[in-house]
């Protein structure tokens, strides 16, 4: 079986090679995705590696050739190495694909919670009720992920919170001032499509100079030419972007994204989850992708059998109730634990990666001076005449030399174990 996906829980857990194509090769890694990131971030750093070693070894030839070139007796040595230079192959380095960060502009200030509160409600379309009986409340801090087969009233739920549909039973209390941006995959589809990121972006901001709309439109991700492209020239990806950078264009409370990812890859899928769980307001997910859940949400919401519970299992918990073929909302609910102790667990589990990444940003400032410093001493090293005018200092900068490399090795190494600890993490 092949499959080609950007689902990372599936391709952990179905399949056992990964074929990756980069700069048109392919390479095969062993095991699942988590594998193939280890093993490819542990190629990136031996590939710098030798590409600084293969640099420092081109510099040392062509420093002896500078030097001796117009030698009688050095010209043989100086040509054997000129030859030596030119049989060289270039490392060919794994390509590091830069992806664009996802920012969620913050609210000018949190509201006084709950932000949205539910009383009895029931909702549905024309006649026909939905779900009834819900009891809900969004506070500040919430990152709420809805479980539940299709066509249990999710996208119902959520067009409810984001006030795009009426209460037909009880009341919703939305807390004043409060700004809902709402995220759904067939939003893509109102994009106009002869008009380019920079249109839709003016059109939020009529009154404002050219260089605050180039720079919003820069912050969500259509920077210099990219931002005159017309959207049916871009990649669903990049329309979602586009739809997530309008969607949350005045800052928000509370966001509401139903299957953000449907049209990002993994990595893009990674920027996503930064962005939500940097975003200081409350967010409410919709999604298929367990990793996205498992990463950002820290209360579970089961709509089922038109009704809405807290489930207070985990999604390993729901995996299970699902294969079992139960009824979710048949299932009995976990019992009721304290809200408070859920948000200190989950702020807890927040901060446990904190000292790890950490550790991972001194690593790569120390490779980072050190990189600058060995720069310094090949550009000196480099002068063939500090051989012949100043031998002393020439042999002290070379042993200097050696130590940097040795150090930079060494901070490398520690810049590994810490991204392997913080992903493990």
């Amino acid at each position: 079986m092949i499959v080609i996906s950007h689902d990372r829980d599936l391709l952990d857990t179905a399949v056992n090679q990964i074929l990756a194509l980069d700069a048109k090769k392919l390479t095969l890694y062993r095991g699942g995705y988590s594998d193939f990131k280890r093993q490819r971030r542990e190629r990136m750093v031996l590939d710098q590696k030798m590409i600084k070693k293969q640099e420092a070894q081109r510099k040392h030839l062509q420093a002896f050739v500078d030097r001796f070139r117009a030698k009688a007796s050095k010209a043989r040595q100086a040509q054997s190495r000129l030859k030596m230079l030119a049989r060289m192959e270039p490392v060919a380095a794994l390509t590091v694909n830069e992806v664009r960060e996802i920012d969620f502009p913050a609210p000018e200030k949190l509201l006084s919670p709950p932000i949205i509160a539910t009383d009895d409600v029931a909702v549905g379309y024309g006649e026909r009720v939905v779900l009834s009986g819900l009891n809900l409340r969004v506070d500040n801090d919430d990152r709420i992920a809805l479980l539940g087969s299709n066509g249990n009233g999710k996208s119902t739920l959520v067009k409810l919170l984001a006030g795009k549909l009426e209460p037909m039973h009880g009341s919703v209390t939305r807390a004043a001032n409060l700004k809902v941006a709402y995220f759904a995959q067939h939003q893509l589809d109102e994009l106009n499509p002869e008009h380019s990121p920079y249109d839709h972006v003016r059109a939020l901001m009529p009154d404002q100079p050219e260089a605050k709309v180039r720079a919003k439109v820069g912050a969500i991700g259509f920077s210099g030419q990219a931002g005159n492209t017309l959207v049916k020239s871009l990649s669903g990806g990049e329309k979602a972007r586009l739809m997530l950078g309008l969607a949350t264009f005045n800052a928000p409370h509370l966001i509401i994204l139903d299957e953000p990812t449907n049209h990002l890859d993994i990595d893009s899928r990674g920027a996503l989850i930064e962005a939500i769980n940097d975003f200081p307001g409350a967010v409410v997910l919709v999604s298929h992708d367990r990793y996205l859940l498992e990463a950002c949400a820290d209360r579970l919401w089961l709509v089922a059998g038109g009704r809405v519970t807290p489930y207070d299992g985990d999604l390993d918990d729901y995996r299970r109730l699902v294969l079992s073929g139960e009824k979710a909302g048949a299932a009995k609910p976990p019992p009721q634990i304290d809200r408070g102790d859920v948000r200190r667990a989950a702020a807890e589990k927040r901060a446990e990666t904190a000292p790890l990444r950490k550790r991972v940003q001194e690593a790569e400032l120390k490779i980072a001076q050190l990189t600058r410093q060995l720069g310094k001493l090949d550009a000196t090293l480099g002068d063939g005449s500090l051989y012949a005018t100043d031998p002393a200092r020439a042999a002290e900068l070379s042993k200097t030399r050696a130590n940097v490399v040795a150090a930079i090795a060494q901070a490398e190494e520690e810049w590994l174990a810490a991204s392997s600890a913080l992903e493990i993490a």
